[in-house]
């Protein structure tokens, strides 16, 4: 596996490419970053990752300093997963000044949920990943490839809209979420946990399949039941930010039809975000 560290030498080295299929991920890697990398092996001629923690989408009390730095072995899960080249950039290297140029993405998806609760965000996610589209597919001639996991929902929804607006020739793929074999979705963050705490943290992805199952049977009376998921997992000790039900077209509240039963007829996602003692964790389920 290559190995690049500046844009330059990135660049050099994929000129000989016609079609990269890129997975970018902020290290400390797991099954899911994985999974992606497989999944983009047939999309492209070859295989591009980039490991960066991106400082941009940290609020000041969020955990930048504190987040897992494990290069050696995310560079060996990536060799043994086939991946064909690394762009690990320093901070210095990707932002060799003050970025004062950024993506605003539109408030209707940036300021609900996600970022509604953590706000500015999205704006950080969307200017790194244009940022490093800029860095990998600059000497692409043909199909370009950009993978990113279903279980940050409402981010890979933001980076569809921002390549759709700005005409970027970049086809966005999602990867289906990983998970433990208790259901937790894959995150890095999951390594914060304690042991006790391990075996609670499955219970947010188990509130989630209960409040899809309850929307089937009572969908006229949506705001009680994500009410009713929330007091139930605050009761378990949890902190949690929203359970919620969502269009998956936009992530607005579902509009029940009469005519459907009394059930959307649009495609649907609970999606959830909660604080499991220090560690805040998210998920979701398509229905």
């Amino acid at each position: 596996m290559y190995i690049a560290h500046t844009t330059a030498d990135l660049r050099t080295h994929l000129a000989q490419f016609k079609h990269p299929a890129f997975v970018p991920t902020m290290g400390n890697l797991h099954a899911g970053h994985l999974a992606l990398i497989k999944q983009a092996k047939p999309l492209g001629d070859v295989t591009v990752s980039s490991i960066f923690v991106n400082r941009l989408q940290f609020a000041p009390h969020e955990d930048f300093d504190t987040y897992p730095r494990t290069f050696q072995a995310d560079y060996d899960k990536l060799s043994e997963a086939g991946c064909d080249v690394l762009f690990a950039p320093t901070e210095k290297e990707l932002y060799p000044e003050p970025q004062t140029f950024k993506i605003s993405p539109p408030t209707e998806v940036a300021d609900i949920l996600e970022g509604h609760f953590r706000p500015g965000f999205f704006v950080g996610v969307s200017t790194v990943v244009m940022k490093l589209f800029t860095c990998v597919f600059s000497e692409a001639e043909g199909k370009r490839t950009a993978l990113f996991g279903k279980k940050d929902y409402q981010q890979l929804m933001v980076l569809k809209r921002m390549v759709q607006q700005f005409a970027l020739p970049i086809d966005i793929v999602g990867g289906e979420t990983q998970r433990a074999d208790d259901g937790l979705a894959l995150s890095s963050r999951n390594g914060y946990l304690s042991a006790e705490e391990r075996i609670e943290a499955v219970q947010l992805s188990l509130a989630l399949k209960q409040l899809a199952k309850n929307y089937r049977l009572n969908a006229n009376n949506v705001a009680a039941l994500e009410a009713e998921a929330i007091a139930q997992l605050t009761a378990r000790g949890w902190h949690p930010d929203y359970l919620t039900v969502r269009r998956r077209a936009d992530l607005q509240p579902p509009q029940v039809g009469f005519s459907m039963g009394g059930q959307s007829s649009d495609p649907l996602v609970v999606l959830g975000a909660a604080k499991l003692g220090k560690t805040r964790l998210i998920d979701n389920l398509e229905f």
